[in-house]
């Protein structure tokens, strides 16, 4: 999940806005993404926009049909399924190195990132989705702190790449599991903090299943 960057230039700026549009569902699957209009809400250029685009193509956030334009990607079960197995076959595995490396200055921030997220949990949990955005922005933050003492830069980049694609269905889905998710944030810190990377393996199998199985059982997903 992108964060914000100073003295960013405009194709950067546009390029963070409408990625993070398609990820939190603003953009819907399979919208048609014409270049004027875009040109108006973005305030830039078409040859910009091309630009962002195709690059979001590359991604697999956008389709891109030729002479026929744009579309945001749509989403289907067997995409979803694909993805969050993805995800999981990275994380656990830098889940692994980043145990094996992670020290102190590790630990400080990754406690820090689950208190943010298990607060949002609680406003979640009180019914509230007014703040999913920043509930899923922390999301992010503690799995990337979770492996972020990995070693590999293309590592950490790749999963951020996959887990926002994942994020995406549970955003169109807003799919939130309650104390069920939480308490599995709770065992990945506390097996984190013991190096138990067997246990946190586990878990994070039950939870990246768990976020599946229930978004497709909610219903709520206009799956292709």
């Amino acid at each position: 999940m992108l964060q914000p960057v100073v003295n960013e230039t405009i194709a950067e700026s546009s390029y963070r806005r409408i990625r993070a549009d398609i990820i939190f569902g603003r953009l819907a699957p399979a919208q048609k993404l014409k270049l004027e209009s875009l040109k108006e809400t973005y305030e830039t250029s078409i040859s910009t926009l091309r630009e962002v685009l195709n690059r979001l193509s590359s991604e697999g956030l956008v389709l891109a049909e030729g002479q026929k334009g744009f579309e945001v990607s749509p989403v289907s079960v067997s995409d979803l399924k694909e993805t969050a197995a993805l995800r999981l076959l990275l994380e656990t595995h830098a889940l692994e190195q980043s145990f094996v490396h992670g020290d102190v200055e590790w630990e400080a921030p990754l406690v820090s990132a689950h208190y943010k997220l298990a607060r949002m949990e609680q406003v979640m949990a009180s019914g509230d989705t007014s703040r999913a955005e920043d509930w899923k922005r922390y999301d992010w933050e503690f799995h990337q702190a979770l492996i972020s003492a990995c070693g590999s830069k293309l590592l950490m980049e790749t999963h951020s790449v996959i887990f926002d694609r994942y994020l995406r269905y549970q955003m169109v889905a807003l799919s939130y599991r309650g104390d069920v998710a939480a308490n599995e944030h709770q065992q990945l810190l506390d097996a984190a903090l013991r190096r138990d990377a067997e246990t946190a393996k586990r878990v994070l199998v039950l939870h990246i299943q768990g976020g599946v199985e229930h978004a497709l059982a909610r219903g709520t997903l206009k799956l292709k």
